[in-house]
């Protein structure tokens, strides 16, 4: 997968996060869904690195979007815990 394809499928999985972890976000959509592009290269890169499950090419691989969608998900838990109290 290519630069492009990691951004889109970091989209996808800022939404999914979001989804699957509703309420205030202090950054909005624009925070979350930058979460979910830095979440999905963060866990495609602990996949390979520490799971020894290398992350295949092919967009729709199961494996793939789950390491995606987990980075964004520990992102969003740690941002919230971070900076959830700055806006009332």
């Amino acid at each position: 997968m290519g630069i492009i394809s990691w951004i889109i499928l970091g989209l996808l999985a800022g939404a999914i996060a979001k989804f699957l972890l509703p309420g205030r976000d202090p950054g909005g959509f624009i925070g979350t869904t930058l979460i979910g592009v830095v979440g999905a290269f963060l866990g495609g890169w602990i996949s390979a690195r520490f799971l020894d499950q290398p992350i295949t090419k092919d967009f729709y691989d199961g494996a793939t979007w789950l390491s995606a969608i987990g980075g964004s998900l520990v992102l969003l838990i740690i941002y919230r815990l971070l900076f959830g109290n700055s806006r009332s």
